[in-house]
């Protein structure tokens, strides 16, 4: 049997089933943007990082000096770094940026094109295990080593328009111009990346900035990327290395990304609070209404407790509604963009997808804040209702 309070808080949400049911739908609406709006920032964050890391090493070493910005190679310090416990895998690096060009082509009826890249010169087998979610580098291992061998990202590719096997011309002003053949294109869904970077062969490089037997610095692996600017400071201090974890690479972005995070959980958070007002509106309501009814139960025995529980009954009943279902509905949305991702311009958005990473801390503290909000949002009429002194109210 049903408590005697429970039964007069379904009764009065039946009594005013209309206002309770645009209440429960208003908790809903409002825990379902919040819980949407969640996931899609939280997989907006995961894809950024992972898309990134894809193209770019944990940790990279370089000298403090940018402006000499190579040094001759030494095998014992890629064995030092690569002792290091933490340490996955090291590979050397030389890098330069420059113009890049396609040639117009009159029989063909195509324009010149060109754009900016900056081109790193990698040693192919060390690369593809410090880059090894990146899979161009095994498929085209033989092209890139090839003399003049290249690889574009898919983005720099495509505003050159050119495709494999087709000619780039590379322009520094320093080094003046080399053609290059292209091997491949590869796209990890950063358009900062696809846009920009182009690899070939540390030789190829060497030859054409005219430093042989110099690199610029190391990539190196680590275990656990998050961990990346504890192991950059020591393998810096012990190496007397520059070393740049890639969270300062994307450091601003990613904590842009987090403000917005916040943001969007405090404005959201707000309809949440004026759905909770349409709880304590109804209950407000109901007290008036029944007010004759509250006097006769107190006057047949009903304590302040008994009434105090029946319009918190009340508001939670509405309150846990709206979240189930807000919550429900926040999960079916979410699960829907996990299947068919959201496309977004990467020109804008870094990104070429909005991807979708469901939290269950999200879930567990937005069902508690909607609850309590409920709750306390129930609590003030409640406690006048239990207030009311029966001798007045029958008066």
């Amino acid at each position: 049997m049903r408590p005697f309070t429970l039964f007069l808080a379904l009764k009065h949400i039946r009594r005013r089933l209309l206002q309770s049911l645009l209440t429960v739908l208003g908790v809903a609406v409002g825990v379902m943007v919040l819980v949407t709006a969640l996931s899609l920032t939280n997989g907006f964050i995961a894809e950024l990082i992972r898309s990134t890391l894809q193209a770019t090493p944990h940790i990279t070493l370089t000298t403090f000096d940018r402006g000499s910005s190579t040094f001759p190679y030494d095998e014992g310090v890629l064995e030092q770094l690569a002792s290091y416990p933490e340490v996955v895998a090291v590979s050397p690096f030389i890098e330069t940026q420059a113009l890049i060009a396609r040639r117009a082509d009159a029989t063909q009826g195509l324009r010149a094109r060109q754009g900016y890249t900056q081109i790193i010169g990698i040693d192919v087998a060390l690369e593809q295990k410090v880059l090894a979610d990146l899979p161009v580098l095994a498929q085209q291992a033989t092209a890139i080593a090839e003399e003049n061998g290249i690889v574009l990202g898919s983005s720099l590719a495509r505003t050159l328009g050119v495709i494999p096997g087709d000619e780039v011309q590379i322009l520094n002003i320093v080094e003046g111009r080399e053609t290059f053949t292209v091997a491949a294109s590869f796209r990890v869904g950063n358009e900062l990346i696809d846009s920009a970077l182009s690899m070939t062969s540390i030789p190829t490089l060497q030859d054409y900035l005219n430093r042989p037997g110099e690199i610029t610095g190391f990539h190196v692996r680590v275990q656990d990327p998050e961990d990346a600017v504890r192991i950059a400071a020591q393998l810096g201090s012990e190496t007397g290395l520059f070393a740049n974890p890639w969270q300062n690479l994307y450091g601003n972005l990613l904590g842009q990304m987090q403000l917005q995070k916040a943001l969007i959980s405090v404005v959201v958070f707000l309809i949440v609070l004026v759905a909770a007002m349409g709880i304590a509106n109804i209950l407000i309501l109901t007290v008036a209404e029944k007010t004759p009814e509250i006097g006769i139960l107190r006057a047949m025995g009903a304590s302040q407790g008994q009434i105090l529980r029946t319009f918190m009954y009340e508001g939670f009943i509405l309150g846990s509604t709206g979240t189930l279902l807000g919550v429900l509905l926040g999960l079916a949305i979410s699960l829907y963009f996990k299947i068919k991702p959201f496309p977004l311009p990467g020109d804008l958005y870094f990104i070429t997808q909005l991807p979708v990473q469901l939290q269950a801390f999200d879930f567990i503290w937005v069902c508690a804040v909607s609850l309590v909000t409920s709750i306390i949002a129930g609590l003030i009429p409640a406690r006048r209702a239990s207030g009311l002194n029966p001798i007045d109210v029958l008066k």
